[in-house]
């Protein structure tokens, strides 16, 4: 890897996780926990099998990555980040943060895998405090439904299904996060094609209080920058 050679804490920064790739395999550590090196390369769709493997060596040495052998009946050589790894999730979050009006409607043959929902929805609900008693949401997006659920320590996001839940939304990404950012209403997404089923009194829970909203970027309608 080349350095920028600048006595800079951005550069040197850049030197350890500015290649391309990088970040993302951190997403996805971020994302799932511990991974197999199969995991990785499922949720990093077009990377090179000898380029993820020299990325994961990199960021190995520079202590972001460590990697051990899991027990039976698992096996196998299985990757996470290290507490030093685990700071970059503020970095990630502030991208994806800054990139969200850079999202127009999904393109056809663009990839998309419910996983990289997680963390986007830890961060946009995670800054809240959802009154009411504890709730269940489930989100029916891509491949795999993510579940979250808020309680009195807070709210927690993971991708798997959820046990009886209060609520189900069905449709795509970007309509969902439009009406978790305050963007769009109930009333709005479901006119768009968003499904929900169970309680809206549930839904609303999650939902952003006005002034929130106003301060939300503005995703995921924007026209495509390229154009």
């Amino acid at each position: 890897m080349r350095s920028y050679e600048q006595y800079c804490s951005l550069a040197k920064a850049l030197d350890v996780v500015g290649d391309r790739w990088t970040l993302l395999i951190v997403r996805e550590l971020l994302s799932r926990g511990t991974c197999r090196y199969t995991d990785l390369q499922r949720g990093l769709p077009g990377i090179a099998t000898n380029l993820l493997a020299e990325r994961l060596r990199h960021l190995e040495e520079h202590g972001i990555v460590t990697k051990s052998k899991a027990p039976p009946p698992v096996a196998t050589t299985v990757f996470r980040l290290t507490p030093r790894g685990e700071e970059l999730q503020s970095v990630v979050f502030a991208l994806g943060r800054w990139g969200l009006p850079l999202l127009p409607r999904q393109p056809s043959g663009e990839v998309f895998q419910s996983h990289w929902f997680a963390l986007p929805l830890r961060r946009v609900l995670g800054e809240r405090t959802i009154a009411g008693p504890p709730t269940t949401l489930e989100v029916r997006t891509g491949d795999e439904p993510i579940t979250i659920t808020s309680s009195a320590s807070g709210v927690e996001v993971h991708v798997g299904e959820a046990h009886a839940p209060d609520a189900v939304l069905t449709g795509t990404p970007a309509l969902v996060m439009e009406l978790l950012l305050g963007v769009s209403t109930l009333d709005g997404v479901r006119a768009q094609g968003l499904v929900i089923e169970g309680s809206e009194d549930a839904i609303v829970g999650f939902l952003p209080t006005s002034d929130a909203a106003s301060a939300a970027p503005r995703p995921l309608v924007a026209t495509d920058p390229r154009r």
